[in-house]
């Protein structure tokens, strides 16, 4: 569909008046060259017959540079240039016109002349820009109205000019209420004094206090604070920001990184926010090439990890797609929430256990899918070295219940989520997720075998990673709770350092992962690592927590350390000793070369597994999993 079918009401009046705006401006400059006497009189039944002609390619040019279809109320530079290019290329007709036509031809000396087309050219430009700058301004000061009468906060906003005046440009077209902004704050000295859309820069941010203190001896108190992308940069100093305001009783919002084209909005602040390194670059056009228009399946799809997979498809364009879940409120909630943000893309969702192996071969089979993202786990690492028979149930079978299902329906890829525990495992979370690993891994490697060099029929990938903040069980709510409750905050140990990626970041590069696979023209790659950047130290984590709701460790809040779990380990490891890593050129995301068991002797390992599993024969569930994978460490608890 072209652009021209769009055209509306509104667009065809901006079109007149652009037409009368361009004859005013040349009759106009007609009336000044020849200051309305004989000259004037003489050219006017020419510049009559003229006229008609020029203001229909007048017409095509508007078009063609957007000015008819350009929305007055958010005019700006662009538009200007615009503007200007529109009257260039008319005065170049007009030139071309009175040289090589109509003097020749017709009138018999230059019609126009020289001097009336360089003042045809700025008439032009200020007849084009007359009304709608006015109409601009016209709107700005109704908003700019609103906001001083309507009780909006008197607000600063943290951060570079740049990110302050997209909240600026966000209040004036709407976008944001309810703010009435009175400074910024920078962390660049060399913007002291700069106005900002008339906004002023009242000061560094490490002057919060001092502002807010000059503005309530003048009777006008700041209630809020808005921290820009940059004020959350480490020479920003965000949490001395964050500290300061929440003492003086602020309300304290921040603007999200804008992506792919989303309105300014503003947000809470969340710890999460102060706690990671800068997230990775993500290719969001490779994303969307990927997932648009596909039929996509994701299980465990109610889960944190889960659910984000499944808001990323929806907004990448999938056209399908199927949630599998086997929690009821898990999969409303959801489905729910999926429904409510509009995606386009035709949503099911499917109660189902994927250890049920008839109801997930069944399921795939009826969908079709493209695509099969398999974040289904049982994954607490206390509970699984308790039960964890229940883990081999789920994550091993479950995991090749889901993997042989995709196989069967004709997918093109599965993509399954996979954990840094499952490097060199000391716990049975890790034990099962890697025995999973390695039964994908066989899978693409005879696929890839099968055709001879050429792209495989289906690829099935591992994707690794750390701990995801406020995800379910992850320790930042867990510390929140218990710094609300008073403490005392709970350590395992002083050692312990964890990597921490947030969910949208992980799972923006699970699906990079996805595209890196399905694109490569080299296939002996099938397990991929997220890079979450430098390992955080536990007990440094608790302590900036407690400091961000304005306490001090030690002496508001206790730590206890309560001793390590089983399971775990003080240091996690991102690649196993025999698993060589490759450089495959996408950031964010690193590769290793799969060391896995063949097909044939992993599934001589399976259906040893499923007769001890039907006898709960611990023993021998235990010795299969550590020939299977005989660097597992063997947990005292676990044998329990």
């Amino acid at each position: 569909m072209t652009r021209l079918s769009h055209l509306t009401l509104r667009n065809f009046l901006i079109a007149l008046h652009d037409v009368v705006a361009t004859a005013a401006a040349l009759f106009v400059a007609f009336y000044l060259r020849f200051e309305g006497g004989a000259g004037f009189t003489a050219r006017l039944p020419l510049l009559l017959q003229i006229l008609p002609y020029f203001l229909a390619f007048s017409v095509v040019v508007f078009y063609v540079f957007n000015l008819t279809t350009t929305k007055w109320r958010f005019i700006s530079l662009p538009d200007a240039l615009n503007i200007i290019r529109v009257a260039t290329v008319l005065t170049v007709a007009l030139l071309a016109l009175d040289y090589i036509f109509v003097a020749p031809n017709v009138h018999g000396t230059f019609f126009l002349g020289k001097i009336t087309i360089v003042l045809y050219w700025f008439l032009e430009i200020s007849a084009l820009s007359a009304l709608r700058l006015a109409y601009r301004y016209f709107r700005y000061t109704r908003v700019m109205h609103h906001v001083r009468t309507e009780n909006a906060a008197p607000t600063l906003l943290i951060g570079r000019t740049a990110d302050a005046e997209v909240v600026l440009r966000g209040i004036e077209s709407g976008a944001i209420k309810h703010l009435r902004p009175v400074g910024v704050l920078s962390p660049s000295r060399s913007d002291l004094g700069q106005l900002i859309r008339n906004v002023p820069v009242v000061g560094a941010t490490d002057d919060i206090e001092d502002v807010i203190a000059s503005f309530a001896k003048r009777d006008k108190p700041i209630a809020r604070v808005v921290m820009t992308p940059s004020a959350f940069e480490p020479d920003a100093h965000p949490e001395s920001v964050l500290m300061r305001s929440r003492r003086l009783g602020l309300i304290v919002s921040r603007l999200p990184s804008l992506e792919q084209g989303d309105m300014p909005r503003l947000t809470s602040v969340a710890v999460e926010d102060l706690l990671l390194r800068p997230s990775e670059t993500i290719d969001y056009a490779r994303l969307e090439a990927l997932i648009k228009g596909k039929s996509v399946i994701v299980t465990g799809g109610g889960g944190s990890i889960g659910s984000e997979i499944c808001e990323r498809v929806g907004a990448f364009g999938a056209a399908r797609l199927l949630i599998v879940e086997n929690s009821e409120p898990a999969l409303y909630a959801v489905t729910e929430t999926l429904a409510a943000r509009g995606s386009g893309a035709e949503i099911e969702g499917r109660i189902a256990d994927i250890r049920d192996r008839e109801r997930i071969t069944r399921l795939m089979a009826e969908f079709k899918p493209d695509i099969v993202f398999h974040a289904a786990a049982l994954k607490h690492v206390p509970i699984l070295e308790r039960d964890w028979s229940e883990g081999v149930k789920t994550n091993i079978f479950g995991s090749i219940n889901v993997a042989d299902a995709a196989l069967a329906a004709g997918a093109e890829a599965m993509v399954m989520i996979s954990t840094d525990k499952a490097i060199e495992p000391v716990s049975m979370l890790g034990l099962t997720k890697r025995f999973a690993e390695m039964y994908c891994q066989a899978l693409d490697h005879d696929l890839v075998a099968q055709g001879g060099g050429s792209k495989p029929a289906m690829r099935f990938i591992s994707v690794r990673f750390g701990n995801v903040l406020a995800s379910n069980g992850s320790v930042v709510p867990k510390f929140k709770a218990q710094i609300e409750a008073g403490g005392p905050v709970t350590v395992t140990h002083p050692d312990m350092v964890r990597y921490f990626m947030t969910i949208r970041e992980a799972c923006d590069l699970v699906i990079t992962a996805a595209t890196h696979a399905l694109g490569a023209r080299r296939f002996d790659v099938s397990v991929y690592v997220l890079n979450m950047g430098q390992p955080v130290k536990i007990v440094d984590l608790a302590e900036r927590m407690i400091r961000l709701s304005g306490l001090q460790p030690g002496h508001d809040i206790e730590i206890v350390f309560s001793g390590m779990r089983p399971g775990e380990r003080l240091n996690e490891i991102l690649f196993a000793s025999e698993e060589p890593t490759v450089d495959i050129g996408v950031a964010g995301v690193m590769a290793a070369r799969p060391n896995e068991p063949p097909m044939q002797t992993l599934r001589k390992w399976i259906s040893a597994l499923e007769l001890a599993i039907a006898h709960d024969d611990r023993a021998t569930i235990r010795t299969i999993l550590k020939d299977a994978v005989p660097e597992f460490s063997v947990n005292a608890s676990a044998a329990s």
